[in-house]
């Protein structure tokens, strides 16, 4: 086994001559279009991870100024719904051009308020445009009005609607901060609701920058609202003023969102924490698994809530997917500029790397080994820290356990799958799995015995999260209800089923009595179940 190396281990990678900075990129002008409309009677600010500078000064909301933005929300979402189908969906294929079109602004904006590699940000954009793209063209289909068999067939006429809610108020997180705001709020404006989104204040930037090429789109202004400020805060009170709670974050505040979102008898999608298990069979192909394990545990520096934080590996492979894994891992480009070539940028902030700092160092005094990584690195910038693989992780070690949220995975060796199985299902939370392995049969046959929301066969996430027309969400502490596919549009309706009853009423008539009538609807009943009727 590797001991970890000295701080030095992974290289940095170089930024080009010339290289855009935070100045260049966040001037005065920009971020006074950007904050176009912005309810906010105080001031606040964000900060980029790269250096710990601020970036800039933006408006705060009160809850006074919560109340309004719902306010101007709800008085523009009756025009908004009234709209066609067609043309609220059209809006978002122009905003997918768009957003392809101008990418290169996002993506500078995203590794500034985030610190991740330009790789990973792009990672972002690759989302949404195809969110985009599937709820530009899919939305008719989702929604359109839809003719059941009545109670009596032919003679009860019956279609079930899809209304908007009115008005969503979406709580948004720091980690993917175009895909995790924007990427939900797409479904929500073409079904023909209003939104308030609250996103975090250090990613805040590019949530307005996404509201303003929607409105570029042609989505009307009131219809989206942003308001920013403390989570404690401001959070509460857009539970208080919605109609329906869309919450990306923490299993622990995902509770008090569902609290409050049950006191009020509306609805919530709650989106939360992982502990994310990949396992790696016997049979699987050691090279493709390795470098498959790089983007699963260390994509965004682990700050994604589909990252494998536990991998399992076969005894009869494991010493050689564990060199294979632990040498791509210590080749890894560290890197803080606006530019490609990093292969993982900076953790968020200091919260973030204490997190991480405790989970490793706790481990390894009280047994555990550092394969690689496992140090920070002030010399590149305040909150780096190096891709990490711990060996013999074990119970009360609290990475055992507890999410990390950083570039941290503890290795275990299996020999027999039923064992692994079992113990990637021992957790309390379920939210992504990922399995390597060349027998694809095997492979789905696990897949469907983990208590997990998405499996990927094969790869780390991208092909289960990408495929947005299926559902993607967690099980258990992982949060309630789906994005993406069906799930993630209907989620912001209401059904309504209206049943027109022609001729005949259900009830005695043509000079029947009760008894009679019952008689008659008996054997109708019988009848249409030897039909084979619905």
């Amino acid at each position: 086994m590797t001991e970890s190396k000295p701080l030095g281990t992974n290289p940095i990678a170089p930024a080009p001559t010339g290289a855009r900075t935070a100045d260049d990129v966040v001037t005065p002008e920009v971020v006074a279009q950007l904050t176009r409309g912005v309810i906010g009677s105080r001031r606040t600010a964000n900060h980029t991870p790269f250096t710990g500078a601020k970036l800039a000064d933006l408006p705060e909301a009160t809850p006074a100024d919560v109340a309004t933005a719902f306010e101007r929300a709800r008085a523009a979402q009756g025009a908004w719904a009234a709209t066609s189908i067609r043309t609220r969906a059209a809006v978002l294929l122009r905003f997918h051009d768009l957003l392809l079109e101008r990418q290169a602004e996002v993506l500078d904006l995203i590794q500034l308020e985030t610190g991740k590699a330009r790789l990973h940000a792009h990672e972002e954009v690759q989302a949404v445009a195809v969110s985009a793209r599937h709820y530009g063209r899919r939305a008719a289909a989702h929604l359109h009005a839809r003719r059941h068999t009545g109670v009596v067939p032919v003679l009860t006429k019956v279609t079930e609607f899809r209304q908007p809610r009115g008005v969503i108020g979406q709580i948004a997180p720091w980690n993917y901060p175009l895909e995790l705001s924007i990427g939900d709020a797409l479904p929500a404006f073409v079904a023909g609701n209003a939104m308030v989104m609250k996103p975090d204040t250090e990613t805040a930037l590019t949530a307005l920058w996404a509201r303003d090429l929607l409105l570029e789109a042609g989505l009307p202004a009131e219809v989206f609202q942003i308001v920013l400020g403390e989570g404690p805060v401001v959070g509460p009170e857009v539970v208080r003023h919605a109609d329906y709670v869309s919450f990306t974050g923490s299993t622990r505040t995902g509770r008090e969102v569902a609290q409050g979102a049950a006191a009020r008898l509306i609805g919530v999608s709650l989106e939360l924490g992982g502990k994310n298990p990949m396992l790696v069979l016997h049979d699987a192909d050691v090279e493709q698994a390795a470098a498959g394990a790089v983007r699963a545990c260390f994509s965004s520096a682990g700050q994604l809530c589909v990252s494998i934080e536990r991998l399992y590996v076969h005894e009869s492979i494991a010493d050689r997917f564990i060199e294979r894994f632990a040498e791509r891992t210590r080749a890894m480009r560290l890197g803080n500029s606006l530019s490609y070539g990093a292969d993982m940028g900076s953790l968020a902030g200091e919260r973030q790397l204490t997190a991480v700092t405790r989970h490793v160092e706790e481990a390894v005094a009280k047994g555990a080994t550092i394969l690689a990584g496992g140090t920070a690195r002030p010399d590149i910038g305040p909150y780096f820290y190096e891709p990490t693989i711990l060996d013999g992780v074990e119970p009360p070690m609290a990475v055992y356990a507890e999410e990390t949220f950083g570039p941290v995975v503890s290795l275990y060796r299996f020999t027999d799958e039923d064992t692994a199985v079992e113990a990637a299902n021992a957790t309390p939370y379920g939210l992504n799995a990922s399995i390597w392995t060349r027998d694809g049969k095997r492979g789905h046959e696990l897949a469907t015995r983990l208590r997990v929301g998405t499996v990927n066969i094969n790869e780390a996430y991208a092909s289960a999260y990408g495929s947005v027309q299926s559902p993607m969400g967690g099980m258990k502490d992982s949060g309630l209800g789906r994005r993406h596919g069906s799930e993630g549009i209907l989620k912001y309706t209401e059904a309504q089923t209206v049943a027109q009853q022609r001729l005949l009423p259900l009830g005695p008539s043509l000079g029947m009595d009760d008894r009679k009538y019952t008689a008659v609807m008996s054997r109708a009943l019988r009848m249409m179940k030897a039909l084979r009727l619905p």
